[in-house]
């Protein structure tokens, strides 16, 4: 049973689900039904079950295996779409930066891939609290334990493997952090988000623990316009299941945070709020880039405290539309203008009044 479902080309069916980056009040699309009921019964994946959904629809599995079957292609006759990421980092008003990042615009040779992988890329943004121990954790281990995890699989089976390859590194990177912490005193209290973007040729895994967020870019032809689809889900302790989850744990939520302290309802770290039902349980989605993708947002809530998802997209491009930028010896047009985008944003948003730390990452596409 295959079990994720691609974004399908914007039309006039899917283009009411998505953002409009230069509409006044749209609204991001909605995440569709649980595909993971047949998951073994273990513990962890018994947790998510039921958190793995697709970005804008389902396809039946059936007709989503023949799918796939088609895109069988060798490895040297299967061109992807070239990646490349860009990053900038402002403290802010904190006394320290508690943000990490970790981008990789290639790293297939890491991995023993079956035949038809011709491209793996990975990206991650690790939003740290109470200090910055957490996140740094993360940024260095996330990866290698997805290496370590990640097994040959049949194309048929791919999807489900990868799934429970990321879940199991997530959990793995949070044990592992939670014994070293534990070994300290004072035993350390740092956390941190994670929003991770593994890439297999053209498919995207996002998973997401927190309230990082992530917005793919994708051009319109109909509209003529560029158009923003959300890749990822905040995790609020305000949210329903989130609540129910913290307090079925014996946990509270109080002004909006776990215990009345914790703004986010899973992380990496935070080990004296896990018996209170902070999950390390990735969310996960799945998404096929197309030849009308431009580009992708990752940024921690320092950007998005300043910026909705629409905002920030026509803020980028404006920047990437403008005036031209000359080439030299170390970078092209192109780089030029995404660095700048990067940066320019950044500023923007600690000129709007952000004072926490800001991570943003634009990952070009083609």
């Amino acid at each position: 049973m295959d079990l994720f479902a691609d974004i399908p080309e914007a039309d006039n069916q899917t283009k009411e689900t998505i953002l409009t980056a230069t509409t006044t009040q749209p609204k991001l699309q909605n995440t569709g039904p649980s595909l993971f009921d047949d998951l073994p019964a273990e513990t962890t994946l018994k947790i998510a079950s039921k958190e793995v959904t697709d970005v804008l629809g389902y396809i039946p599995p059936k007709r989503r295996k023949l799918e796939e079957e088609d895109k069988v292609l060798s490895r040297s006759t299967q061109e992807c779409l070239p990646l490349k990421a860009f990053v900038a980092e402002r403290k802010g008003e904190r006394n320290e930066m508690q943000d990490k990042h970790t981008l990789i615009d290639d790293f297939t040779q890491s991995f023993l891939s079956p035949t038809d992988v011709s491209r793996m890329a990975f990206y991650g943004v690790y939003d740290g609290h109470a200090g910055a121990r957490a996140s740094t954790h993360a940024s260095q281990n996330l990866h290698l334990n997805i290496i370590s995890k990640y097994h040959k699989a049949e194309v048929s089976n791919r999807d489900k493997e990868i799934k429970k390859c990321l879940i199991e590194s997530f959990k793995k990177t949070d044990d592992d952090f939670l014994k070293e912490a534990s070994t300290h005193k004072p035993v350390w209290k740092d956390g941190s988000t994670a929003l991770s973007i593994l890439v297999i040729n053209d498919i995207l895994y996002i998973a997401n623990l927190g309230d990082s967020k992530a917005v793919l870019c994708r051009y319109n032809k109909e509209s003529d316009k560029n158009m923003g689809i959300s890749l990822s889900k905040e995790h609020s302790p305000t949210l329903y299941e989130e609540r129910q989850r913290i307090q079925k744990a014996g946990g509270t939520v109080r002004d909006g945070r776990v215990m009345g302290v914790l703004e986010v309802s899973r992380s990496i770290g935070d080990g004296r709020f896990k018996h209170c039902g902070v999950s390390c349980i990735p969310e996960i989605k799945r998404c096929q880039l197309t030849e009308n993708d431009r580009y992708i947002v990752i940024a921690c809530d320092g950007l998005w405290r300043s910026f909705n998802s629409e905002e920030a997209l026509q803020y980028i491009d404006t920047i990437l539309q403008g005036e031209s930028h000359e080439r030299t010896e170390l970078k092209t047009v192109e780089d030029s203008k995404y660095e700048m985008a990067c940066n320019k944003i950044a500023n923007e948003a600690v000129r709007r009044g952000s004072a926490d730390n800001i991570t943003v990452v634009i990952i070009r596409i083609g």
